[in-house]
């Protein structure tokens, strides 16, 4: 019996691992399954974090495989593929049986921190704000696999997560309003000097109950009840209504971050990294876009800033580059083959770029800028334009279905 690793810290790690047969038998069928693996994980399943595709288990004496996927498609394609071979195959769609009836989740914290594996001290994925709804795919102890309004698969602890049934989820989206304040706190009477409920911040989602004088009475995921004051929110949908990508309005949000910490995972106003930074821009104007900038990259319009040889050309960077327009780099000076986009920015006009960088702050691509010094660390190998795009990927809050009413 070959135990590759524990069910769920093998899907925790979201990576392709490496094993070794220990079984004095013919081993042939093992690889053959991990080579189909390999092939429709290329083919259907190539990012691992925002799709599950793994072999969890194997009896190789006996010929016995289990894989889990948390894509429902692939069930199918994976019978096919593997139907010439020996052997017994289960394969296991997320959710599974440990989520039990209650598949959905709301985010039931200002902000919730989102791991790569079901442990405290793992790295931090990304983050996700009160009111967002997730997929529950497995429970593993003190903690949910989620999949998020975008698409990211991580781990978070079941104390940040209230799981509902549909009914219940369609029930407590019904009347909705939005924290409109960079931060602030919900109180337990209709009184500033009553007692805090939680903290809240800038993109926070509750349900409405009712309106007393100059608050509204929310519930939250877990049915806690609170007081907001309404300078301090609008309803959902009417923040929906307001919302218009424009570069002058995703610019206006980006400087409204200026000075905030960086923070690795981070997507709001407590602290960004700066992909976090850039969904948040956009977000505040209604739209869902990729969580990671190496992901961000491969969507919208591509907008030509490089030479022939394919190098960074400043002249053609000025001529066509347009506010809002997201700028990808690498790590180093010199761009090399096929390069890792490490790091995002928004294109501000005249040369000058919004990110996260230590803090959110505004650098130049001219030389000769004060502000140029943190562009020589790195190196321009890309740009998008997200505002006018068609791509499905850069999506309106309301059309994208965790967060859409109904």
């Amino acid at each position: 019996m070959i135990n590759l690793l524990h069910k769920t810290a093998f899907i925790a790690l979201l990576a392709t691992q490496s094993y070794v047969v220990h079984a004095q038998v013919d081993s042939t069928t093992y690889f053959q399954v991990q080579k189909v693996l390999a092939e429709t994980r290329a083919d259907h399943a190539p990012d691992k974090r925002t799709a599950i595709l793994e072999l969890a288990d194997a009896n190789v004496t006996a010929n016995e495989y289990t894989i889990i996927t948390s894509e429902a498609g692939i069930k199918e394609i994976l019978r096919s593929a593997l139907a010439g071979f020996k052997g017994s195959y289960i394969i296991h769609t997320l959710p599974d049986t440990s989520v039990g009836a209650k598949q959905w989740g709301v985010v039931n914290l200002s902000v919730a921190n989102l791991r790569t594996k079901p442990a405290h001290s793992a790295e931090m994925a990304t983050q996700l704000l009160m009111g967002a709804v997730v997929d529950i795919l497995q429970k593993d102890g003190g903690d949910f696999l989620v999949r998020t309004p975008e698409g990211y698969i991580a781990w978070v602890p079941t104390s940040s997560i209230v799981p509902m049934s549909e009914a219940s989820l369609s029930k407590w989206k019904q009347k909705r309003i939005i924290y409109t304040d960079e931060f602030g706190k919900s109180y337990s009477q209709p009184d500033l000097k009553s007692v805090r409920v939680s903290d809240l911040v800038y993109g926070n989602v509750l349900s409405l109950v009712g309106e007393d004088r100059d608050f509204y009475k929310v519930s939250y995921p877990d049915q806690r009840t609170a007081y907001i004051p309404k300078k301090e929110a609008t309803m959902f949908d009417d923040w929906l209504q307001s919302r218009q990508l424009t570069p002058e309005n995703v610019l206006a949000s980006a400087k409204s971050m200026l000075g905030l910490p960086y923070l690795w995972g981070g997507t709001s106003v407590k602290g960004v990294d700066c992909s976090g930074f850039t969904k948040t821009s956009y977000f505040m104007n209604g739209y869902v876009i990729p969580r990671d900038a190496s992901q961000q990259v491969l969507h919208g319009e591509p907008v030509d800033i490089l030479d022939a040889a394919g190098n960074f050309d400043p002249d053609k960077a000025l001529k066509n580059l347009k506010p809002a327009d997201l700028l990808f780099f690498a790590g180093g000076k010199q761009k090399q083959a096929n390069p890792r986009v490490t790091h995002v920015a928004l294109y501000m006009g005249n040369g000058t770029f919004i990110h996260a960088a230590g803090t959110v702050r505004i650098n130049s691509m001219l030389k000769g800028a004060e502000n140029y010094d943190d562009f020589q660390t790195r190196t321009v190998v890309a740009a998008r334009r997200y505002i006018g795009s068609n791509d499905p990927a850069i999506q309106k809050v309301e059309e994208n279905p965790y967060y859409k009413n109904n």
